[in-house]
């Protein structure tokens, strides 16, 4: 009997990886729309036991990016911890823009909330208070311009994420021309007013 039910643990394990890697796929290839059917059949296994893994396209979707989502909280935390808060928005902004150019899907996945999956989102909101805390010592500094909020990193990623599609077949580094853009216009020494800040989604 323990071995039966040592067999079935590892064929569970093994089940749930190969839902992993084929979700990863259809989401690179169709986007996060792509249906929990066609993840099954990518995984050669029923709907049913995609199910008993995953119940919630959340928890999914939390499976595949994890390790994407624990980088960029590290990344925005490093560039926070930057003595040089001006510095720490260039380079916060170039590492999180580079690692959404290393993977497309990152960016709805940063403007998404995933409720049924917790220790995913307690990444995303380790993130946020990092970023929030470089965003108000930059402008301390006299280094951001003072209207920026926060919430307006998902427009930009949104941006960079429109380049990105545009130019990845033949100018793949085309984002960082628009990073160095980015930085110019949110310099606080030459800011002019913009409309009122809105909140975004993907």
């Amino acid at each position: 009997m323990t071995t039966q039910q040592g067999g079935r643990r590892a064929d569970a394990v093994r089940n749930r990886e190969r839902v992993v890697a084929a979700a990863a796929q259809a989401f690179a290839e169709l986007g996060l729309d792509a249906s929990m059917n066609e993840v099954a059949r990518r995984a050669g296994v029923g709907i049913a036991t995609t199910l008993r893994h995953f119940a919630h396209r959340d928890e999914l979707v939390a499976a595949v990016f994890t390790d994407r989502m624990h980088r960029y909280a590290e990344l925005i935390e490093a560039a926070a911890a930057l003595p040089d808060a001006g510095e720490g928005v260039r380079q916060c902004l170039l590492d999180v823009c580079e690692l959404q150019a290393s993977d497309r899907g990152l960016t709805r996945v940063l403007a998404g909330t995933y409720p049924a999956a917790p220790e995913f989102e307690a990444e995303r909101e380790r993130a946020h208070r990092s970023f929030a805390d470089l965003v108000r010592r930059a402008q301390e500094q006299g280094r951001l311009r003072a209207d920026f909020v926060p919430a307006d990193l998902p427009l930009l990623l949104m941006a960079n994420a429109g380049v990105i599609d545009c130019t990845a077949g033949h100018a793949p580094d085309a984002w960082r021309r628009l990073v160095g853009y980015f930085m110019q216009a949110l310099s606080a020494e030459s800011a002019e007013p913009l409309d009122r800040p809105v909140k975004v989604s993907v």
